[in-house]
């Protein structure tokens, strides 16, 4: 049955003419009486009795009129709130963030961006996984690096780097030709055997000897201030430390590492989802990841 078959036989209803409910939708009079016509057709009952001069509605019209009035209202409702929320951000807001983002900013930024949208409730899980944004209900995901055949689109709001830091009590190696030295390290489960850590665009290298093991970047840079090792750490983390002169840099790693903000389709973006890309990006307006000084 054609929805918008019904939609136009209770117009002419409500109305009391085809003539009438021409002039009031604008719709024209011939379309009006072919669309009651062809709904007739297709339940195979009368439900309009014309004539030149009046119309009445059948007993078979009255009972489909009073049994859509209902539902079609609620319809009509259902499409006004879904217009009325094209610019207005509500609802439930799933987002799928890295452990080290969340433990050191998403909770600032969740706050600061429902004082700005109340009428959106965040619900953050922080995992150092790759979510299936689709099959996991997730509105948006944030990932470090993401490969670019992703089905995902974004937008990079940030970058950081990582940067080879020890306590000055370490001794800073000098290198011995195209030999890297050996320094004890704190490493993290991705750490494989032979690795080699190079800063200063090649001019150093090291080979990390783990003296410990962690599971979490905040972990390990606790324990490189405590002076086990060096470490390989964001530049986010670290930045006050290394003011403090708690760390000393040895220099930086490779290339910097990208933060991006990942949804599942540019087309007919959601508010909600349109709002949370938009407000992570003013939040880095020089595009450098950096968390509050302690």
């Amino acid at each position: 049955m054609d929805f918008n078959a019904l939609l136009d036989f209770q117009l002419v209803a409500a109305h009391g003419g085809f003539g009438r409910a021409s002039r009031a939708s604008g719709r024209s009079k011939a379309t009006l009486s072919r669309r009651v016509a062809d709904l007739e057709e297709s339940l195979g009952v009368r439900l309009l009795e014309r004539s030149d001069r009046s119309l009445e509605m059948t007993e078979a019209g009255q009972r489909l009129l009073a049994r859509i009035e209902g539902p079609m209202r609620e319809v009509a409702e259902a499409v006004s709130a879904a217009r009325d929320g094209l610019d207005t951000p509500r609802g439930r807001l799933r987002v799928a963030a890295p452990l080290l983002f969340s433990q050191v900013a998403l909770g600032r930024l969740a706050a600061a961006f429902q004082a700005i949208h109340p009428e959106v409730q965040i619900e953050a899980v922080a995992e150092d996984r790759l979510a299936d944004l689709v099959e996991e209900h997730f509105d948006v995901a944030i990932r470090i690096n993401p490969p670019k055949n992703s089905v995902l689109v974004g937008r990079c709001f940030a970058r950081d780097r990582l940067v080879l830091v020890a306590t000055p009590s370490v001794q800073l190696p000098t290198q011995n030709g195209d030999e890297p030295r050996r320094v004890p390290a704190i490493v993290m489960p991705t750490y494989r055997e032979g690795e080699v850590w190079s800063v200063r665009d090649g001019q150093l290298s090291v080979v990390p000897e783990p003296v410990l093991r962690l599971s979490s970047l905040l972990t390990v840079r606790d324990a490189a201030v405590a002076g086990a090792g060096v470490a390989l750490l964001p530049q986010s983390i670290i930045g006050s430390l290394l003011d403090r002169g708690q760390l000393v840099s040895w220099g930086a790693a490779g290339d910097e590492v990208e933060l991006w903000v990942l949804h599942t389709s540019r087309r007919l973006q959601s508010p909600k989802v349109r709002a949370f890309v938009e407000f992570l990006c003013n939040q880095y307006p020089d595009g450098t990841f950096a968390i509050p000084s302690e």
